[in-house]
């Protein structure tokens, strides 16, 4: 079955922008970016909020600039070819190899590990991630923290109230001190019912 992940920068005090709605922080070095493309070739297909896909649309014709660095183009070829979901109330069209939900989130993801091929289910944005961990969608959480506190504005973790335990399958330092993190959830087996 295809792993659901959710991979995202965050800072130390672990929010994906600040207040002001701005991640510059979270501009990646050349190691760092190179992880991101990894992680990227990896996924099968790309989930996204409105706001990512509309932050995304970048790497749509990315390519088409003469004077960015061989990494950068590999990131996005990798992007362009990739298969997306987006889940928006608001638009009526999207670009690329792209295609709005045609179901909820749980909906979609089913269908998805359904199907066959490889690859992960990737999903970015915070919101569409905690609507996932809500529902406990979510097998790996994957952090690159960046050494910088924010003070406020979009958390990376989802506000729910229930526990989560994690198993550490990954870590990394980079010499810009991000640290890479990567978790899979600890789904406990079910307890069998006591018989009368």
């Amino acid at each position: 079955m295809r792993d659901v992940t959710y991979s995202m920068n965050v800072s130390l005090d672990g929010y994906i922008v600040g207040p002001d709605g701005g991640f510059d922080w979270a501009t990646p070095d050349e190691e760092v970016f190179r992880l991101a493309t990894d992680e990227v070739r990896e996924a099968g297909v790309h989930l996204l909020g409105r706001r990512l896909y509309e932050t995304m649309l970048y790497w749509e014709t990315a390519d088409q600039n003469p004077s960015l660095d061989f990494s950068t183009l590999e990131f996005a070829a990798i992007w362009k070819l990739l298969p997306k979901v987006v889940f928006s109330t608001t638009l009526s069209a999207v670009q690329g190899n792209a295609r709005l939900a045609s179901g909820g989130l749980a909906e979609e993801i089913e269908r998805l590990r359904a199907e066959p091929g490889g690859g992960d289910i990737a999903i970015g944005g915070a919101a569409l991630a905690a609507e996932a961990a809500a529902s406990g969608l979510i097998d790996e959480y994957r952090a690159r923290v960046h050494p910088v506190l924010v003070g406020g504005g979009i958390p990376f973790f989802p506000r729910h109230e229930h526990r989560v335990d994690l198993e550490l399958l990954e870590n990394r330092t980079f010499g810009s001190g991000v640290v890479y993190l990567r978790y899979r959830v600890a789904r406990r087996p079910a307890r069998p019912v006591p018989s009368l």
